[in-house]
């Protein structure tokens, strides 16, 4: 496909000058509950396109041991922690994630006290459904009784994370649960793709919207899941059932530019970045773990040019969707305007770190 490691590489370092020089140009306004501005772009904000930011960087310095990234790292948790954390919430306890891959790796005691409480206010504060789901309560907004795609990579990978790297066994145990009652409820059993989200007030689906960053959580954070803890066997093996249907799903709907549209089954919405580069991280990643086929690394690798594609000169993801809410029509997402993320920014990381990894001889099963 002409695909260069150098190229790749290249791109990577583009991506983190890119991370680190987002800022809120006041575009969006989205005050918090508690009267404090919100904050979804800037790098500086403790929110969920941070953490997610923050998970990219990680799983880079993890790539290439560069010294400067665990720096800046450090750095970020160091600053914000120290300023004081914000309220818990799901989108909060995105950047969990990354402090418990950091803390894995460095064993640094700054980090164990942090994981600790948060882990067991996780367990103990945050809202839960019939059937004990979490609920997506998010900084501005509170939704009572629902299930939303997003929960799982913001906080059921956090739990699998750190009680595996802690030995907090009812951690991974809680992460699995929360999986699998995400999977009953919004794993669509006609097509195989994910719904956004569900409510338990009149059970249903919303607008059934087969949304793409949604659904690219799910591929990403399955296997990321299955990287970060050990989970139980019949847990592991339902899980890589529904991760196949819907890639199976997937396959058929990328377009010809290697990218996937916002609404996945709806050709009239636009081509997004930040989901393509989810599905190439995660169908790169599932072929070299062995779980899936070749059709899975092709269809990354053309999502690899689509990402390489959106990349501007100064290191900013172009085609990325903003935040996006629970929609109550189809037309809602064809609408959500377009903005450079953090969490675009790092599901390219991801996306490239594991493509380098299938483009250098030798690399596709290290």
């Amino acid at each position: 496909m002409g695909l260069s490691a150098r190229d790749i590489r290249e791109k990577l370092d583009r991506l983190v000058t890119g991370m680190t020089g987002l800022r809120d140009d006041g575009r969006f306004h989205e005050p918090n509950l508690d009267g404090t501005a919100g904050d979804y772009i800037s790098f500086e904000s403790w929110e969920w396109p941070q953490g997610v930011g923050l998970y990219g960087l990680i799983r880079l310095w993890l790539f290439t041991g560069r010294d400067d990234l665990k720096a800046l790292i450090e750095n970020w948790y160091s600053a914000r922690i120290e300023a004081g954390l914000p309220t818990l919430n799901v989108n909060t306890t995105a950047p969990m994630l990354g402090l418990s891959v950091l803390w894995r790796e460095t064993l640094d005691p700054r980090w164990q006290p942090v994981l600790d409480a948060w882990a067991d206010r996780v367990m103990s504060e945050m809202g839960r459904t019939e059937e004990g789901a979490f609920e997506h309560h998010v900084s501005d907004k509170v939704n009572n009784d629902e299930l939303w795609d997003d929960t799982l990579y913001m906080v059921a990978l956090f739990l699998a994370s750190y009680g595996e790297a802690s030995g907090r066994r009812e951690l991974v145990d809680e992460a699995s649960k929360q999986f699998l009652i995400h999977s009953r409820y919004l794993a669509d059993a006609k097509t195989g793709l994910w719904f956004h989200g569900w409510t338990f007030q009149g059970r249903h689906n919303f607008a059934e919207a087969r949304w793409a960053r949604g659904n690219a959580w799910i591929t990403a954070g399955m296997l990321d899941l299955f990287d970060l803890a050990e989970v139980s066997k019949p847990v592991k093996d339902f899980l890589l059932g529904v991760l196949t249907a819907q890639v199976n799903a997937l396959l058929p709907l990328q377009a010809a530019s290697g990218a996937w549209r916002t609404l996945l089954d709806d050709p009239s919405s636009y081509e997004e970045i930040s989901a393509t580069a989810g599905f190439g991280y995660g169908l790169l990643k599932g072929y070299r773990l062995g779980l899936g086929t070749p059709e899975w690394r092709a269809a990354g690798l053309k999502a690899v040019e689509a990402v390489l594609a959106n990349i501007d000169e100064t290191g900013t993801v172009l085609n990325v969707s903003y935040g996006t809410r629970m929609g109550h029509d189809l037309q809602f997402y064809r609408d959500i305007p377009i903005q450079p993320t953090g969490y675009g920014q790092a599901l390219s990381i991801l996306c490239l770190s594991e493509a380098i990894r299938h483009v250098e001889p030798g690399g596709e099963t290290a």
